[in-house]
């Protein structure tokens, strides 16, 4: 099984990008996520584009990558920089004394996971496939989930202003208690669809595992804020009345709590 060379040209990407994380180990997953796809999506715009082999499809997956991952980037450093609620809640979770080698760790195994998510487009490049009817289809899920998790932070920040101690049950959180977790989940299932048609074999293994890694980050993180609003609201009745009455990340799906599933660590 051999790797074609732009993808080493991606990883190396995803490395110095995600390289941010040596400030704030946080960050390896935060900033370092967004902006490792976005920085991925205009690496094959460039490589590809230079071999001439990128097609009306596979330009628009490229540009929604770099779209996601400045919006994901930007949104979470502004977090960072504006949000004192977010920083209060973050200080008892973030460990400040982490090891070199753990940092280490972190730092490439989620460049390697920033990799594989973006690989069913991008084998769609490498294989020459063009853009077949599941590009464009991948692309329009793409983009609905990349609206939905825009609007989903767009409502948590303004309902945050109006009351920052107060969960947020309005808007899309009526639907879902994570809705801009699924939203991700929506837009990495595109990407998935896009390599429909083109990708085959072990290049499948890859990119689905990629997919199957970022929805259990996805569940591992719905786990995780679900621990800190029952400490933080689990002595409010409406609150007890919220989780028990909506889904923690699918509509209309009867999960209501992950909090018990230990093994949704990441």
């Amino acid at each position: 099984m051999a790797f074609p060379v732009y993808i080493w040209l991606l990883f190396a990407a995803t490395l110095a990008i995600s390289a941010i994380g040596f400030k704030k180990y946080v960050w390896f997953i935060s900033l370092g996520y967004g902006f490792s796809i976005a920085g991925e999506g205009i690496l094959m715009l460039i490589l590809y584009g230079i071999g001439q082999k990128l097609t009306p499809g596979t330009l628009l997956c490229c540009a929604l990558f770099v779209l996601y991952g400045f919006r994901l980037g930007g949104y979470l450093a502004f977090r960072e920089v504006k949000s004192a609620s977010y920083n209060r809640n973050m200080t008892g979770e973030i460990k400040k004394d982490v090891p070199m080698g753990v940092k280490v760790a972190i730092w490439i195994t989620c460049a390697l996971l920033y990799v594989l998510q973006v690989l069913p487009v991008f084998y769609r490049l490498e294989n020459g496939s063009g853009s077949g009817a599941w590009t464009f289809i991948g692309a329009a899920v793409m983009l609905g989930g990349l609206i939905l998790e825009s609007a989903a932070d767009i409502q948590k920040s303004k309902a945050k202003k109006v009351n920052p101690k107060r969960f947020v049950d309005t808007g899309l959180y009526r639907l879902v208690r994570c809705p801009n977790y699924l939203g991700e989940m929506i837009f990495w299932t595109g990407v998935v669809l896009t390599g429909i048609g083109s990708v085959h074999g072990w290049q499948w293994v890859l990119c689905l595992l990629g997919y199957v890694l970022i929805i259990f980050v996805m569940f591992s993180g719905a786990r995780r804020l679900e621990i800190r609003q029952n400490k933080n609201y689990g002595s409010d009745p409406e609150y007890r009345k919220y989780v028990q009455t909506v889904p923690i990340m699918v509509p209309f799906i009867p999960l209501y709590s992950v909090e018990k599933y230990k093994w949704l660590v990441a």
